[in-house]
């Protein structure tokens, strides 16, 4: 589904964003991406999605190039930031629309993603708002329901479960679930380690831009919890 191969960044010429990392995501997966800050996910989670270009190596998903093919890529595959930049003048629904108009959803099955999402997150009822009016929260349930309406092979998510209430959260991890179970798979940063530990099948630690370990959660973390894996792998 997603394969990153040897994938090197540099944002100058002394120190590298990410040195020569190497991930697989297959179908089914829900892949935890962990680190601290500044150790490069989001620069990763960005080159994936086709944000930023990156000096060597290759990304592809389901076998097309995000540089050479990068269109292509973008149809099966949606991205969640976590601080989510959406156009504040427009509603809700305006701007669930204007997403369903770029991926060519025809009106009938953008209209039953929109009910089914907005009753979900429970925003059907703050849709008709413009966007300036919502908190981080409903701005963050937004972009999650414009990701979805395409429904997406491949969800892309750098720390989802930031500024989401306990309920919204349990909704999307249930999402996340339904996704995989149809054959999708979700590459995702988070620094929520017991969520991570819970809901991955895989994981992938990353520390000052090295990928340190990877694979299934429970071989990676052993007979302790991932917290405790993780502080011990970060030296802290």
């Amino acid at each position: 589904m997603l394969e990153i191969k040897n994938f090197t960044k540099s944002y100058n010429e002394k120190k590298k964003a990410v040195d020569d990392l190497s991930l697989s995501i297959d179908p089914g997966d829900i892949y935890g991406f962990i680190g601290a800050n500044g150790s490069g996910k989001t620069t990763t989670i960005k080159a994936v999605v086709g944000i930023h270009d990156f000096d060597s190596g290759r990304i592809t998903v389901c076998g097309h190039s995000i540089k050479k093919e990068p269109i292509i890529c973008k149809k099966m595959m949606a991205y969640i930031p976590d601080n989510p930049d959406l156009y504040e003048h427009l509603t809700g629904y305006q701007y669930i629309n204007f997403i369903s108009d770029l991926f060519d959803i025809p009106t009938d099955e953008r209209t039953a993603k929109i009910e089914k999402y907005g009753d979900l997150f429970e925003m059907t009822g703050n849709l008709g708002n413009i966007i300036a009016s919502y908190s981080h929260g409903m701005k963050q349930r937004t972009a999650i329901i414009s990701a979805l309406v395409h429904s997406p092979k491949l969800l892309v998510l750098d720390e989802p479960f930031v500024g989401l209430d306990p309920k919204a959260t349990f909704t999307l991890k249930q999402i996340m679930q339904e996704c995989v179970s149809d054959g999708g798979a979700i590459f995702f940063s988070t620094h929520i380690l017991d969520v991570a530990e819970k809901l991955c099948n895989k994981i992938a630690i990353i520390k000052g831009g090295k990928l340190i370990a990877s694979g299934p959660t429970e071989t990676v973390k052993g007979n302790q919890s991932l917290e405790s894996f993780f502080m011990e792998v970060q030296d802290i």
